[in-house]
């Protein structure tokens, strides 16, 4: 050791290197959008029959990736980093791909009970939410695609033959997203949202 390094000025150069490794972290978690939401996500992700606790599911889901593997819908996907670092590799309800018949089937096979039985009768995985801005029926007319979908009679037609959600009669299955053209016969916008979208619950 030389004559002017201690154990102690050692101690303090690793200290503040650990620091400044630290706070380079920070920064870069800002830059991407602050360190909250970096880590967190938008918390916007409908989750699959029997996960709707999310701090529960959180806990609990091993990201075995299995309840994605077996759904004969299709419409479980895996989430990316950009729907925060929490988030991240659990799966969630992708209602492009397809819709919830509610089968049981990911319940069945996730090995920790992180999805808890579901009866869609009387429980919800969403909510469906028309965009006006998107819907074709809103803008135009002529669109009854979510309508026919549904198959709770959750949506109907107003007097002005729109589309308005009965959220009772709504438990979020997701069809009428499925079903939804307003990503093919719209200009393209560079919106993943289509004229009808299932949401979390507030």
């Amino acid at each position: 050791m030389n004559r002017d390094e201690s154990p102690s000025s050692e101690k303090f150069a690793v200290s503040r290197r650990g620091l400044l490794a630290g706070a380079g972290c920070v920064a870069a978690m800002v830059a991407l959008g602050g360190v909250g939401t970096a880590f967190a996500g938008e918390d916007t992700l409908v989750r699959l029959p029997g996960g709707q606790d999310d701090d529960r599911f959180l806990a609990t889901c091993l990201k075995c990736d299995k309840c994605r593997s077996v759904c004969p819908q299709q419409c479980v996907s895996i989430a990316a980093l950009e729907d925060g670092l929490v988030n991240m590799r659990t799966p969630y309800m992708d209602f492009h791909k397809g819709f919830c018949d509610f089968c049981n089937r990911c319940i069945e096979v996730c090995p920790t009970q992180a999805l808890l039985p579901f009866d869609p009768e009387t429980e919800k995985l969403g909510i469906a939410v028309i965009d006006e801005e998107e819907c074709i029926a809103w803008k135009q007319g002529g669109c009854v695609k979510c309508v026919e979908a549904c198959p709770y009679e959750a949506i109907e037609l107003n007097q002005n033959d729109r589309p308005v959600v009965h959220e009772e009669l709504c438990n979020g299955c997701g069809a009428c997203e499925y079903a939804c053209p307003s990503a093919t016969f719209m200009s393209y916008s560079g919106s993943r949202r289509r004229g009808v979208n299932v949401e979390r619950e507030a």
